[in-house]
């Protein structure tokens, strides 16, 4: 996934998610959503879980001087692009 497909680019999703961990909201379930960044902010891992449920996404996105590359950890691209534009602070 390029930061160029989709309604909102992977680069404007990934600035929203504040660095640590915050308590979030999605489909009107609470999460626990983390961003860590690595190597220079070049690679960041996000990662969200439902709190008192059985959901969880994790993703690595890799930001080149190309694009901001999507690389999901066993679940697919559309649903940490889903999460990614759905979540609101709890």
């Amino acid at each position: 996934m390029h930061a160029d497909e989709g309604d909102t680019s992977l680069s404007s999703l990934l600035e929203r998610v504040p660095v640590g961990w915050t308590r979030v909201v999605f489909e009107g379930r609470p999460y626990g959503l983390s961003r860590v960044d690595r190597v220079g902010a070049r690679v960041v891992t996000v990662t969200a879980e439902e709190l008192g449920g059985p959901d969880f996404l994790s993703a690595n996105i890799y930001r080149t001087t190309a694009a901001d590359l999507l690389r999901s950890c066993e679940i697919p691209d559309a649903k940490v692009l889903a999460f990614l534009r759905g979540w609101s602070l709890d």
